[in-house]
């Protein structure tokens, strides 16, 4: 992030959780990814010794464990993916050979007996991860699951386009790719399972509700980008990154863009609180719960952010927050200049303007 940009405490009215049982799933996950030779062994090494599974005890701190535990072996063979074939692998310059193994794991994730990919160990990780899908959740859900594998698929490919050209995509391109690219509407099946009930569609499929899964998705990869950039920055790639995009179209300083980004975040986490509110005094028992593991996501993605290795990067350190602040930078009630997302704030009838604090106690 270069040795004066300092990241600011981010602004957090989540209170933090973490299941009991968070130790012993990141060493179930650390064993699960040397059961199934997850990418490299250089880059499993790192993976394993980067707290995911505690990051995913944050998401679903009182969810089933056996639930929790598929989720953390889940999110660390979506960083084998998009670290060993996207980030660091050939296959990341080449966006139609991406296409095409990405769609043979699609297939196994859909049908995991088709008998292909069968000596890929990405692939075998898949098949275990679809048969626990199976196990815990819901016909329903696991279709789910496999769409919202398909959009990140989707989007890494894109996001390859410009990696192999070397250009930076303008904000709102951006913005709407990395809703999918940052890989967290795959997770939003698992919070339901995680809580074994299944969102009914007239609630899931409203649109304020997918509105909120969209808000907490930009909180979290633009977290995410903050928390990420010294590390991405300094690393001997190409990278993509809310605050390279400020830089690139906007003529902003790293300071300015990381002020932006900051601004940006802290506006639609607003929204989503007042829209969470508002959706919660309404919805049913499961969408109460849906929207508490949305703000849960958040918080535990940011929680981890702070602490993980794989951000805090200890060889080359970046100057990372301790704690969180309780006060936005940004507290605007008008849509945020994104035509993407700009409709998110036409969502709540005025009376419900009025921004909340907290949405968990």
């Amino acid at each position: 992030m270069g040795p004066g940009l300092i990241v600011p405490p981010i602004y957090s009215p989540i209170p933090p959780a973490i299941h009991p049982r968070h130790a012993q799933i990141d060493v179930q996950t650390a064993a699960w990814a040397e059961t199934f030779r997850i990418g490299s062994e250089q880059l499993r090494g790192r993976l394993v010794r980067q707290d995911i599974g505690t990051f995913c005890a944050r998401i679903l701190p009182e969810g089933r464990e056996e639930v929790v535990s598929l989720l953390a072996d889940f999110v660390l063979w979506l960083f084998g993916v998009d670290d060993g074939h996207c980030e660091e692998g050939a296959l990341g310059h080449r966006p139609g050979d991406l296409a095409g193994e990405l769609h043979r794991l699609l297939r196994v994730a859909q049908n995991p007996e088709a008998r292909m990919l069968l000596d890929d160990p990405l692939a075998a990780g898949l098949r275990d991860l679809r048969l626990r899908v199976n196990r815990y959740g819901t016909p329903g859900q696991a279709a789910r699951w496999v769409d919202a594998l398909r959009e990140y698929f989707f989007s890494v490919v894109w996001e390859a386009s410009h990696r192999r050209a070397g250009t930076v995509p303008d904000l709102n391109d951006y913005t709407l790719m990395r809703l999918y690219d940052g890989a967290t509407s795959v997770v939003l099946p698992l919070l339901e399972m995680g809580h074994g009930y299944e969102l009914q569609p007239h609630e899931r499929d409203r649109t304020a509700v997918r509105a909120a899964a969209e808000m907490a998705s930009f909180i979290i990869t633009w977290d995410n980008d903050i928390f990420s950039y010294h590390k991405e920055k300094n690393g001997t790639g190409y990278y993509l990154n809310a605050l390279r995009v400020l830089e690139k179209h906007e003529g902003l300083t790293p300071e300015q863009a990381l002020t932006t980004a900051i601004a940006q975040r802290d506006r639609v986490m607003c929204l989503f609180l007042r829209v969470s509110e508002y959706l919660s005094g309404q919805g049913s028992p499961q969408l109460r719960q849906y929207l508490a593991s949305l703000a849960h996501f958040i918080r535990g993605a940011q929680d981890w952010g702070i602490s993980s290795v794989r951000y805090t990067t200890p060889d080359n350190p970046a100057n990372m927050p301790s704690a969180f602040s309780s006060e936005p930078t940004d507290a605007g009630t008008e849509p945020l200049a994104i035509p993407s997302i700009a409709w998110w704030w036409n969502l709540l009838p005025a009376t419900a303007s009025r921004p909340q604090q907290r949405i968990l106690q």
